[in-house]
């Protein structure tokens, strides 16, 4: 069996920064090996102009397990190609630097950076020691924006363990134009190790909201997204993951390379 599996955690935290690219319904589920990944979305409102872009809301949730109930590997990195129609605005939008959610539980967090929310949810981790039973974690997500600079806009997504020990997890999402035929945006998201190497995320669920706001005389909304043809796509050009628990059997590294086809709605 090849070791690069088709499989991705990725598609929660990196497509959702994609805007469009799920439509006003998808759900999908990814099987390779013993590896099993269930997602689904939904954006508001479900209709989009053909045209114009039209400011959302996007819901995004998943879940990641194994056929055979060993620990999954870890998710560590992803590469996505986005659709064109998508776009993320976070001009005027209050900034949260990564270094201010570090080390911070989730209210300490939201104290800190709440102007700079833009969407939140929940997550649960699987935390794997040698010869002990799994421990499973739940935890909130908040999400923040990074503000805009060198032509790429930055994500964070806070999220906070308390096994073993208390731990915030720091995970940068970025986002950057391209012109690529049907795709005009690249995200980039990166994981830090959890803890220390023994922690896996099982699901998640979250909202970025639609979030208006006015900057320099003009109305502006954190996402945006038209339907121009029916559809919206994604490319994912890499996933990685690791095998960090030592899981026995399971390849060190797996990699993910595959693409994503969405039917949307269009009005008027």
């Amino acid at each position: 069996m090849s070791r690069k599996l088709v499989l991705t955690l990725a598609l929660g935290a990196v497509l959702a920064l994609g805007a469009a690219t799920i439509g006003s319904a998808a759900t999908t589920t990814i099987r390779a090996g013993n590896l099993i990944l269930k997602f689904g979305s939904t954006v508001s409102p479900a209709k989009l102009p053909k045209r114009s872009l039209a400011p959302i809301a996007l819901n995004v949730s998943g879940k990641i397990s194994t056929s055979d109930g060993t620990h999954p590997s870890a998710f560590r990195e992803a590469i996505v190609d986005i659709d064109r129609n998508g776009t993320i605005d976070a001009s005027g939008v209050p900034i949260c630097k990564g270094g201010q959610l570090e080390a911070r539980n989730t209210a300490a967090a939201r104290n800190v950076c709440g102007k700079a929310i833009v969407g939140s949810g929940s997550a649960h981790v699987s935390i794997s020691f040698p010869e002990q039973k799994p421990v499973r974690v739940d935890s909130p997500l908040l999400l923040f924006n990074g503000g805009e600079r060198g032509g790429k806009t930055t994500m964070f997504i806070h999220s906070f363990i308390t096994v073993p020990v208390p731990a915030a997890i720091v995970t940068t999402v970025t986002v950057k134009k391209i012109s690529k035929g049907r795709y005009g945006y690249r995200t980039v998201a990166k994981v830090p190790v959890v803890a220390g190497g023994s922690g896996s995320a099982l699901d998640f669920r979250f909202t970025i909201a639609k979030k208006l706001f006015n900057f320099k005389g003009r109305k502006h909304s954190y996402l945006e997204a038209r339907c121009a043809d029916g559809r919206f796509q994604a490319q994912v050009l890499k996933a990685l993951f690791r095998n960090e628990a030592d899981t026995a059997g399971v390849p060190g590294q797996t990699v993910l390379k595959g693409g994503l086809v969405v039917p949307c709605k269009t009005r008027g």
